[in-house]
């Protein structure tokens, strides 16, 4: 029996308890395989030899992907470093101080890498548990392994992408912008549930087009969380970056193509640093580069497509794609059962953010209901829009966003008629938020820019305010749904 349960503790006293407890965490070995179902990847990672974690993750075989042409040395750099990212969700139920690394020897700027990404990718975890650590003490890296391992090269085709698809707005926008561009493209799903499976068929792909990861948690995992181990937030996206580096291999693919925003580099936590979106940042992209072009392959160019684009100018790119309106899901709540719970602060975002684009009854027909409407969403509304300390611990867009949008809702369908609750709380005479955006901090290539910058200039130019008293504002305002992306 776990001793906190014998001995009721806070998470920061069990915090000290189990790292006095599991003084040591190994990332013990990974081993991988072809069966007839794929790629089998096996990982192990220990406790003190006395907990024991083996993850297993199966990519799918699939007609497009040769498991063959792959050397082992190939193989070998890309599943240890998938192995490292893995690591982090293990190691937060016990959060040993030295964290030891067998199979291969990291030097000074890979560890520096590693603790960076664990410590901010973590801050979530760190703060919903009153967790108070820094970057210097809460981990020490140490390596057993005596072999480095070098950069490898890669056969692959620099004019094809891979598209990770989500099952939300974002990655619908990326898959149907590359796809309208005339290029060639593979969607990619981890873990495929209802929406992801369903955006990929709307975009004509069949189930064996698709790249599929499938990624198992291992039991003892769940079976300590159940039990009261420490348990939160990690790095999700960090782990997805990891796995497409194989998908690039396996398939030839080059690119991989993100629909990472350019909110996602605000803090959660308003005057502190900590991001439930760290690992969607521009500075997680740009780190992820770096290391990846230093230590695995130059042939690789990850980025986020969506990078330079607000979450309005995404939210007004989707509204024109309507096959999708019935499929797509945002909802982390709902996302088993492929709803949209109406319950989660996910949920008032998705709707807050559409529906400058999107008619109300349509969006009602989106959602089951208005969401605006609804006096239970309050204190999401109030986090979403700046008037509580935090922001939800959701992918979410920034404050002045969200605000933008209600003013541009309540104006644009509202003007005259009946104010629905929530939106009630927006004045329509109240400055609109400066939504300048940083267009020149991305990592897209010219002739995507170009992309952008076209689909953007056609669709915003048919946005227009109908209420007389404010329009003048809106136009002077507006140019952020359309301004030039360098």
């Amino acid at each position: 029996m776990p001793f906190f349960i014998e001995t009721p503790m806070t998470n920061t006293e069990k915090y000290v308890g189990l790292r006095e407890r599991h003084p040591v965490f190994c990332y013990e070995s990974f081993i991988y395989s072809t069966t007839t179902d794929g790629l089998l990847v096996k990982f192990r990672f220990t406790a003190g030899n006395v907990i024991v974690f083996e993850p297993e993750t199966l990519i799918c075989n699939r007609p497009f992907i040769d498991f063959a042409h792959l050397s082992a040395q190939q193989y070998a750099t890309l599943a240890f470093h998938i192995g490292m990212v893995e690591l982090i969700s293990y190691w937060k139920c016990v959060c040993s101080p030295k964290v030891v690394i067998k199979p291969f020897a990291l030097d000074k700027e890979q560890i520096a890498f590693w603790k960076k990404l664990y410590f901010n990718g973590l801050g979530e975890f760190f703060y919903i548990n009153g967790i108070s650590a820094t970057i210097d003490d809460f981990m020490q890296i140490d390596c057993e392994g005596e072999r480095h391992l070098q950069p490898v090269d890669f056969d692959v085709n620099t004019d094809q992408y891979l598209v990770p698809i989500g099952g939300g707005k974002d990655s619908v926008v990326t898959l149907e912008l590359l796809r309208r561009g005339g290029y060639a493209i593979r969607p990619l799903i981890i873990n495929p549930r209802g929406a992801t499976t369903q955006c990929s068929e709307k975009a004509g792909f069949a189930p064996d087009e698709v790249f599929e990861i499938r990624r198992t948690i291992h039991p003892t995992l769940l079976k300590l969380n159940a039990e009261g181990y420490l348990n939160g937030h990690t790095p999700f996206s960090a782990m997805l970056a990891f796995y497409t580096l194989l998908a690039s291999a396996l398939t030839g693919y080059a690119n991989i193509a993100l629909s990472n925003e350019s909110s996602a580099n605000e803090a959660t936590v308003i005057g502190t640093s900590v991001n439930h979106q760290y690992s969607k940042s521009l500075e997680f992209e740009n780190d992820f580069r770096t290391y990846v072009h230093r230590y695995i392959s130059t042939k690789f160019n990850y980025f986020s497509f969506l990078r330079p684009l607000s979450e309005l100018q995404i939210a007004m790119l989707f509204a024109q794609n309507k096959q999708y309106f019935s499929v797509f899901r945002s909802c982390n709540a709902g996302s088993k059962q492929n709803i949209w719970c109406c319950n989660c602060p996910k949920c008032l975002f998705a709707f807050i953010i559409l529906s400058p684009f999107i008619e109300p009854a349509t969006m009602e027909r989106i959602f089951g209901k208005n969401l605006l409407n609804d006096s239970a969403m309050q204190r999401y509304f109030d986090e979403l829009t700046g008037q509580a300390p935090t922001k939800p611990f959701e992918c979410v867009g920034t404050i002045d966003e969200v605000n933008a949008a209600l003013l541009m809702t309540k104006n644009r369908f509202y003007n005259g008629t009946q104010v629905p609750l929530l939106l009630s709380q927006c004045h329509s005479n109240a400055p609109l938020p400066d939504l300048g955006i940083a267009n020149n901090e991305n990592n897209l290539l010219s002739e995507l820019k170009l992309l952008l910058n076209k689909e953007i200039a056609e669709v915003a130019a048919n946005i227009s305010i109908t209420d007389s008293t404010t329009a003048g504002k809106y136009e002077n305002k507006i140019v952020y749904l359309h301004n030039s992306i360098k």
